[in-house]
Parts: structure tokens; sequence; C-alpha cells
């Protein structure tokens, strides 16, 4: 039963935090675009950013003091394939105008055009890479 019920309250955390961040501060809820603006030279009216940030550092360190077992994995990838990793998805970010939080749900949420073609994308590209991974 946790393995469904997990998924599920975190789903409906995450669409009451972005609903109350764009109604209360009227900002989206995307996650490169906060991060890229808190990188920039900060603004009197940029603070959110980084409590933010801070909340979601915050909110890992205290599911994973409280229920470890959910970071019990392992990548077996080298270093160089990591920061391959996050360069290509930095690039694909700034590419596509935002990440799939920003366009997958809230830029659906608002009925966005441009969010559907980026989250199909994302989508795509996903099963595009499950299938030739697992052809190797």
């Amino acid at each position: 039963m946790e393995s469904i019920l997990y998924p599920l309250i975190g789903g409906i955390l995450i669409g009451l935090s972005s609903s109350t961040m764009l109604g209360g501060i009227g900002r989206i809820a995307g996650i490169s675009g906060i991060m890229g603006g808190s990188l920039k030279k900060p603004h009197k009216d940029e603070s959110w950013r980084y409590a933010f940030l801070i909340g979601l550092i915050l909110g890992g360190a205290i599911l994973i003091s409280f229920k470890p077992e959910l970071f019990q994995y392992e990548f077996s990838f080298s270093g160089v394939t990591y920061v391959l990793a996050g360069l290509l998805v930095g690039f694909g970010t700034r590419l596509g105008s935002g990440c799939t939080s920003g366009h997958g749900v809230c830029g659906l949420a608002r009925v966005a055009k441009r969010s559907f073609v980026a989250t199909c994308t994302f989508i795509g590209f996903g099963v595009l890479t499950v299938l030739i991974k697992g052809m190797f």
C-alpha cells in the first residue's frame, strides 16, 4: 500500500504547492527558472527563490531522516557521465524555456500550448531513451 500512497501524497503536495505559489505570489514553480533566477544578482523581491530552494533541501533532509530506505539505490555511472547528463539537462531546459516541473505541472494546469508541446517532447524522449536502453 505504501508504494501507491507515497506518490499520491507527493503529487497532492506538488499540486497544492504550485497552486499556492501561483495564487500567492504569482510565480510559477518551475525549478530551472527558480534556480536560474537565484544565481543572478539578487533583488529585494527575489528572496522567495532562496526560501523555495532551501525548502527543497530541508524537505529531502527531513524525509531521509524518517525514511532512509527510500534513498537506498545505486547509480553505476562515471563522474563524467553525471557531468555530461547535467549539462545536457541544463541545455535542454534553456532550449525548452523551462523544465518538466514548470511545463508539466504548472504550464499544463494553465493550458499553455507550448507547455503541452514541451511535456509531450519530454515524455517522448523519455520513452525513446528507455527503448534504446532496452536494446543494449
